[in-house]
């Protein structure tokens, strides 16, 4: 089945990417795996995390509150575009915001309130070297200037694994990153063809040519599932995102 999957991935126009590794019999397999990816949502992820390992060092806490002007609400996804005037969201909330239905203006609060250069440091004590946040979502004038946000499929596959395995800077941590994620309110692509008594816990993306999922799925044998595009017919990818997902859990169930 893993040869059925390689060979169809090879064959979609575009640039695309997966990971898998089954996390009881250790079984890999990889396209493109470390290549970089134009993040969309999927950074949302390791930000969540980097907020959590700023707050085990006690340099921040979930609990304080950021301020968000009317002026820093973006378009695209999420509910804090949509409140009235000037709010103020407690750092945890707003990092589940991010995750669950991946708010945009959360997710920008949360990057400006750790700053672009600690955000790089985390990324990196967390395993993520070509994964990186360089700026804000919706910052068209820095998008201009060639500075994007990246992903590699790879790099999130195994911080997937170690949340599974609790060494995402702690058991604790880790499963709370988890329980955020299997809360995702975006279902149409590992989840499409996967039944909702399964537990997934991932994170979507999507732009303009590119559809993104990452996730655990939780069957008899647990496994890590990444997939990655850029440039392609997001209606084909999603499809291949949904049937290569099931087939796993099939044979994984």
């Amino acid at each position: 089945m893993i040869d059925e999957i390689l060979k169809e991935i090879s064959g979609i126009s575009g640039h695309t990417g997966f990971y898998y590794k089954n996390l009881v019999t250790g079984e890999t397999a990889s396209y493109h795996e470390k290549d970089e990816f134009f993040a969309a949502s999927i950074i949302k992820l390791p930000l969540f995390m980097s907020a959590l390992l700023l707050e085990s060092k006690g340099e921040i806490s979930l609990k304080d509150k950021v301020v968000i002007t009317d002026g820093q609400k973006v378009p695209g996804c999420g509910a804090v575009k949509e409140m009235t005037g000037d709010v103020e969201i407690d750092l945890a909330s707003l990092c589940r915001l991010m995750v669950v239905i991946s708010d945009n203006t959360a997710t920008n609060a949360v990057f400006r309130y750790i700053g672009r250069d600690t955000v790089r440091k985390c990324f990196n004590e967390l395993g993520f070297y070509g994964t990186m946040m360089n700026r804000e979502l919706y910052d068209y004038e820095t998008e201009a200037k060639g500075i994007n946000n990246f992903i590699v499929p790879e790099e999130l596959g195994k911080a997937l694994e170690r949340l599974y395995k609790g060494e995402i800077i702690s058991p604790e941590a880790s499963e709370k990153v988890i329980e955020v994620l299997k809360r995702q309110q975006v279902e149409h692509k590992l989840r499409g063809r996967i039944t909702d008594d399964v537990a997934i816990a991932h994170k979507t993306g999507e732009e303009d040519g590119t559809t993104h999922d990452v996730g655990i799925i939780y069957g008899s044998k647990p496994f890590v599932v990444c997939f990655a595009s850029n440039r392609v017919y997001v209606p084909e990818f999603e499809d291949f995102i949904r049937r290569t997902a099931a087939k796993l859990y099939e044979e994984n169930r």
